[in-house]
């Protein structure tokens, strides 16, 4: 394809500097999504074992609320019960109760029957390691306000579509001569730009789902603010933004007019189940969550999966139901019984968290993840040697060229570090380790591997910093044989260990052959 050269140069710049500005924040971001894929798994992993009898049945369940809720009333207000307990919880009922403020502001309390049937309950503890891989994720790694770091987030997100986008066009005059390109040996530009274009051009569909989605769960909230605004004088879009914002934050139940309920007892959960079941065939229900609203009438959301169709939520879909005669209220969140609005918009959910498909699909996921980690490590470095081959023959490299070299460095591998000492840590810390210790962890690890890296000299500094990053991934499966509160040989821990034992090789061996990369710059 023919470009005029001028256009192709100015859109190289572009591609450049776009990317420099933003590579090391889509780096973190990409790294720790990867991770969190399989965020329950890690936070079930790194957790302390819950000990419950065994769970009532079904049926059996209202006798477990009624002796649940005279013991505490405060339980009736927000609880929910589970249809598949399993190891990592087994409890059939649970409640929540605010306590303070900020991550971990809900104090979570288990219940189950004991032989006799007396009422057993315990307050578990979870790690909050998995949560704020999770928000380092959406924040790209940004250690400020949840809303102030999203339109940040965003912002980086626009200039990834446009860094995208001109690579394309970059990329193209001489797609037929360079697709398959990869010239290791000839010198180190080469290599990262054969590299970056292999990574680039064959995950691009991945990369432009990723970008678009990302911009907009970045500005979702802002926009419909602003449309509720305009448009207050609209009833129906009022209700239209209220429900997408409200849905954003898949945590909370939104609150239909109870005006009309009946006075009458709800439904048990086996009858809501059954019921439901018949206007939502193939539907898989996997927790009743209930709330009281002001006039003390409770509100129910069913959360569960349709594997023939995608989610709003990371892992599940919802719908709203009426808990007194089992009719579905609002199906705006339900797979396969969505408005055209609502399927659009839970498509961009659903293409982002890859919650289709299966294992397959996350695995996948999970891959692409990491290779856009490296795609944009990879600019970097391509980046960084031809400044310095322009540089090296005005006979002096600039501090700015250094300064970024180190910085790329660092950045990189501290994440990388700081993600394994979190993990690492989980296991020491009380309860699996609070959002704020684990927090200081790893901004303490990520700050210690930049600095470290300003320090090293360029001929011992990637070595040094994967070799550290290294050592801290293949330490999560020794700390987690050695002080983990579960198992080790469970499938879905030795499946975490062995991940994390195979890509801390991988980072010992890319620290060895440091020493073969081409010379020549």
């Amino acid at each position: 394809m023919k470009i005029p050269s001028n256009l192709v140069r100015v859109y190289r710049d572009l591609h450049s500097w776009v990317g420099i500005v933003t590579s090391l924040f889509l780096f973190v971001a990409f790294y720790a999504g990867a991770v969190t894929m399989f965020e329950q798994p890690l936070q079930d992993w790194a957790s302390q074992s819950i000990s419950l009898p065994a769970p009532v049945s079904l049926h059996s369940t209202p006798e477990l609320m009624a002796k649940a809720f005279a013991a505490h009333p405060e339980a009736k207000k927000n609880y929910t019960i589970s249809l598949f307990p399993n190891a990592a919880h087994p409890e059939r009922l649970s409640w929540s109760a605010p306590f303070g403020h900020g991550h971990g502001s809900h104090e979570l309390t288990l219940a189950a029957l004991d032989e006799k049937g007396a009422l057993v309950t315990v307050q578990p503890h979870f790690s909050a390691a998995a949560d704020f891989i999770d928000l380092l994720h959406q924040q790209v790694g940004i250690p400020l306000p949840h809303e102030t770091a999203l339109l940040v987030t965003g912002m980086v997100a626009l200039l990834y579509a446009v860094a995208l986008s001109s690579g394309v066009i970059i990329f193209l005059p001489k797609m037929a001569q360079n697709l398959f390109a990869l010239r290791l040996t000839s010198s180190l530009r080469r290599m990262w730009l054969d590299i970056h274009n292999l990574l680039g051009i064959f995950s691009l569909p991945f990369h432009l789902v990723i970008a678009l989605t990302s911009v907009v769960f970045a500005f979702h909230d802002p926009v419909y603010d602003v449309q509720q605004a305009l448009l207050a004088k609209s009833p129906a879009s009022i209700n239209l933004s209220e429900k997408i914002k409200a849905s954003s934050h898949s945590d909370k139940i939104s609150r239909p007019d109870t005006a009309n309920y009946p006075e009458s007892s709800p439904l048990s959960p086996e009858e809501i189940v059954d019921h439901f079941g018949k206007q939502a065939p193939g539907f898989i229900v996997d927790s009743l969550s209930y709330m009281q609203n002001k006039e003390g009438r409770l509100i129910l959301r069913i959360a569960g999966h349709d594997p023939r169709y995608r989610m709003r939520g990371s892992t599940s879909g919802f719908a709203e139901i009426d808990p007194y005669s089992g009719k579905i209220i609002s199906s705006d969140y339900l797979p396969g019984h969505q408005s055209t609005s609502f399927a659009i918009l839970t498509t961009f959910f659903a293409l982002h968290f890859g919650n289709f498909g299966g294992l397959l699909v996350r695995w996948g996921y999970v891959l692409l993840g990491l290779g856009g980690a490296f795609l944009f490590y990879t600019g970097n470095q391509l980046w960084i040697n031809s400044r310095k081959r322009r540089e090296i023959k005005t006979g002096k490299i600039l501090p700015s060229t250094r300064f970024l070299e180190c910085l790329t460095a660092g950045c990189t591998n501290g994440c990388i570090a700081g993600i394994s000492a979190v993990v690492c840590a989980a296991f020491l810390l009380p309860h699996g380790g609070s959002y704020k210790d684990v927090a200081a962890i790893y901004y303490s690890v990520f700050a210690f591997f930049v600095g470290l890296s300003f320090c090293l000299n360029a001929q011992h500094r990637n070595s040094i910093l994967l070799l550290g990053a290294g050592l801290l991934t293949i330490l999560i499966p020794v700390m987690a044989s050695a002080y983990g509160h579960k198992s080790l040989f469970l499938s879905s821990n030795l499946s975490c260990s062995l991940i994390a034992w195979f890509f801390g090789d991988l980072l010992l061996i890319a620290a060895i052959k440091q020493k073969n990369l081409p010379k020549k710059i």
